[in-house]
């Protein structure tokens, strides 16, 4: 009997699980289906839907760069792909065709001279001035019948909806550790995994390197989730020298520039430490990484390690 009665209470478990389960499919299920058809209501209204964005001389995608160009003059392409989330030929095909209509132009860097930055020439200006006229007029149109009130409360609804889609990620947060701890040992195991590394630390040796000057390791967080790491191991058979090891971004959190805010806090500390060269090694299949690198300064130069898995031998001169 009471074998019996255990059974059907665990039946009836399972039952209420299934039934939960079935209720949130729905519920996600309608949810879904009343924001994608909110978003074919707002894009028609937003006049992105025609060949030319608010009828004009330019496509969505193209007024976009010429928008992120004027708000951040000597943007680099590789930054402006990232911010705009866009496959890397048709960005160079958008850039290309900007720049043979005399809108855009690449200068010289001030820090790079490898580096062509992007800005708008006169032309360009022009074009994106009477582009946020024409969107002022669309939007200031689309408000026309709300009360002042209302605009409000659209404008703070907007506002909540950005916030709920970009969560926690918004601000990633970079902290150098004092001690090895699990989120450490989580993210290094899976940039292991990820780069198929054969040398890897144990948790002895990661304390040891904290422990160690002109050493240390950075973790980079999205609210309470650790999704990026970089190290820097002090060189002895290097006068003044480190080297940048292990920088690594969870595929999820990437597009975020939580690289570069990994190598800018380990470049500070090294500065800190009166550190001139930080080394680094790669191989040729981490085309990405080596990119980014090339974008920082980085040059390449002879090998200076054992290490069997690197093809690729790059530093930085910090100065000093």
């Amino acid at each position: 009997m009471t074998s019996h009665i255990v059974a059907k209470s665990n039946y009836t478990d399972l039952e209420s699980v299934v039934m939960n389960t079935t209720q949130t499919q729905a519920e996600l299920a309608r949810q879904i289906a009343e924001i994608r058809e909110f978003n074919r209501f707002y894009t028609a209204r937003l006049g992105v839907m025609s060949r030319r964005y608010l009828d004009g001389e330019f496509g969505l995608a193209e007024a976009r760069i010429l928008y992120e160009v004027s708000a951040q003059p000597k943007v680099t392409a590789s930054t402006l792909q990232e911010t705009l989330e866009l496959d890397a030929g048709y960005m160079s095909r958008l850039l290309s065709g900007l720049i043979r209509r005399k809108l855009i132009r690449r200068v010289t860097s001030d820090t790079d001279a490898r580096e062509k930055p992007l800005m708008l020439t006169a032309t360009g200006e022009k074009a994106v001035a009477r582009l946020n006229e024409q969107s002022m007029a669309h939007i200031r149109g689309l408000l026309a019948h709300l009360s002042a009130a209302d605009r409000e409360t659209m404008a703070a609804a907007l506002a909540g909806v950005r916030k709920l889609l970009e969560g926690r990620q918004s601000s990633p947060r970079i902290v150098r550790l004092t001690d090895v701890d699990d989120d450490a040992l989580a993210i290094l195991g899976e940039y292991y995994e990820a780069v198929h590394v054969v040398q890897r630390d144990k948790p002895g040796s990661i304390q040891k390197l904290i422990d160690t000057p002109a050493s240390g390791i950075w973790l980079a967080y999205l609210g309470d989730e650790v999704v990026g790491c970089v190290v820097l191991r002090k060189l002895t058979h290097l006068r003044r020298a480190s080297e940048c090891k292990r920088l690594y971004v969870k595929p999820a959190a990437r597009g975020k520039h939580i690289a570069d805010k990994l190598l800018d806090a380990q470049e500070t500390f090294a500065r800190s430490q009166g550190v001139e060269w930080i080394y680094l090694d790669s191989y040729d299949d981490l085309k990405a990484a080596i990119t980014l690198y090339e974008r920082r300064g980085y040059e390449r130069c002879e090998r200076y390690n054992d290490n069997p898995q690197a093809t690729v031998f790059m530093r930085k001169h910090l100065g000093g």
